[in-house]
């Protein structure tokens, strides 16, 4: 799986090209989390949002398909008490219905065939009143199609699609939801923080 195969080299491939975003989007999320949240990560990859999370929430159960993946990812946040790793799939999550006060998906969507399965099941493990917070990179304008996108399809990632800020926010309206909030974390290639309230 390619996801697997960078997995040692992920955190220094977006550290070199888009670091200051890297970052950035880590520290928004946290933002929106508080110290008596239980959160759910999904596709956390690295860790490179987990260990900020993790740093303000009560409890933090982390995500990923890519074994490789979780492997960085407790790397990254080893020392932190409140965080667990787990393997799944985020069209088909095993945890109830209102389980979690936060939800987070992080540059995951573009990434599947079934973008709207996964958002079904991100509603159904939030709690009444939570929040599904899903942050993905965007292209500064809808022609512009990154270095970082062509350069990773090369190695063998499967983007199914690409958005600017418009597309992304229409995506969402297309799906049905309305009243979202955005950030944007900005830089070489910028990332959308789009907040869904359950």
């Amino acid at each position: 799986m390619f996801w697997n195969k960078i997995s040692p080299l992920y955190d220094l491939f977006e550290n070199v090209y888009n670091g200051k975003v890297y970052k950035e989007t880590g520290k928004k999320v946290a933002d929106l989390i508080e110290e008596h949240d239980e959160v759910l990560e999904c596709a956390c990859g690295t860790g490179a949002i987990s260990k900020y999370i993790a740093a303000k929430c009560k409890s933090l159960i982390a995500t990923d398909f890519a074994e490789g993946m979780l492997k960085q990812a407790a790397k990254k946040c080893n020392g932190l008490e409140n965080i667990s790793f787990e393997n799944a799939d985020i069209t088909a999550l095993r945890f109830p219905d209102a389980s979690f006060d936060k939800v987070v998906a992080g540059n995951v969507i573009h990434l599947l065939p079934n973008p709207g399965a996964a958002l079904r099941e991100l509603e159904r493990v939030v709690k009444p009143g939570g929040r599904i917070i899903i942050p993905t990179y965007i292209n500064k304008t809808k022609k512009s199609s990154s270095l970082a996108v062509k350069f990773l399809t090369m190695l063998g990632a499967d983007f199914k699609r690409q958005f600017d800020l418009a597309s992304y926010k229409k995506f969402f309206e297309d799906k049905g939801y309305k009243n979202i909030e955005y950030t944007v974390a900005e830089g070489r290639m910028p990332c959308a923080i789009a907040v869904i309230v359950r």
